[in-house]
């Protein structure tokens, strides 16, 4: 198995981390349970515990017209799919243009904007074990069952790619802080959203370190330079504290946390493996 060095300190969209080294997925058949797979890490914080990573190889990179549907590599960023789709009047992809992100990881997590969701336009994945259509998959908001490397995935292929979807989406995210960050912070709970809960408990724009949750949008954590994993991992508790204490919710983390002492946790709070 081969390896690359990746300095998550630039390489991930937090921009800090650890620089470690990363296994490359070549051969699906290889022996990759032991590790974590990653992607391109735009909603991944990666503390100094991390486990063993792996990530796709670059021969997971591809855009194949098949007929009536469209096969992308688990690897492919999604801008290169956005532009692939407007170059080709391809339609139901624009919303990409707007989602950083590799393909394998956006469809792992359903990735989308409101009901606009990678699902929706989503045939089959191919994973070390086989073909799976999306019948057989369990998917919903921001989740799926997925627990396999996605190699390839098989969308519909609709003509006509419209620019003014691409504007819409847009808009949609001109509120969204510029600062480095890993996207939303906390999964919207069901009939609410998170960036109320914490702007309600009074943690919008509460500075920890470098670290702060944004005061453009509530929701997102972000790095004002020389962040580290610590005062993010505190921010992140504090809000799911707070949130639990004055309305008896959960704050179900968005990100992915790389890190052995705050994985697998079933507690309320996010806390460290005891």
């Amino acid at each position: 198995m081969h390896y690359k060095t990746i300095d998550f300190s630039s390489y991930s969209s937090f921009k800090m981390g650890p620089c470690i080294e990363v296994a490359l997925l070549e051969n699906p058949h290889e022996n990759y349970e032991e590790y974590y797979l990653i992607g391109s890490c735009n909603n991944t914080l990666v503390g100094p515990k991390a486990p063993k990573l792996i990530t796709l190889s670059k021969q997971f990179d591809y855009i194949k017209i098949e007929g009536n549907t469209l096969k992308i590599g688990g690897a492919t960023p999604s801008g290169k799919v956005a532009s692939f789709c407007k170059k080709n009047d391809i339609g139901g992809f624009e919303f990409l243009s707007h989602l950083p992100g590799k393909l394998g990881g956006l469809v792992y997590m359903n990735a989308g904007l409101k009901e606009y969701e990678i699902f929706n336009i989503l045939l089959d994945i191919t994973t070390p074990s086989g073909t799976k259509t999306k019948d057989e998959i369990s998917y919903g908001y921001r989740q799926t069952d997925i627990s396999e490397p996605i190699l390839e995935a098989t969308f519909t292929l609709n003509k006509g790619y419209r620019v003014e979807m691409t504007e819409m989406f847009k808009k949609m995210r001109a509120n969204q802080p510029s600062t480095p960050s890993a996207g939303s912070c906390f999964k919207n709970p069901q009939g609410d959203y998170a960036g109320r809960l914490i702007e309600a408990v009074g943690l919008k724009g509460l500075i920890r370190g470098a670290m702060c949750f944004s005061q453009e949008h509530a929701n997102f954590l972000v790095n004002n330079g020389g962040g580290v994993f610590e005062d993010a991992i505190w921010l992140i508790q504090e809000a799911q504290k707070r949130v639990f204490d004055e309305f008896g919710i959960w704050l179900e983390c968005e990100i992915i946390i790389l890190d052995e002492r705050y994985m697998g946790s079933n507690s309320p709070l996010l806390s460290p493996k005891s």
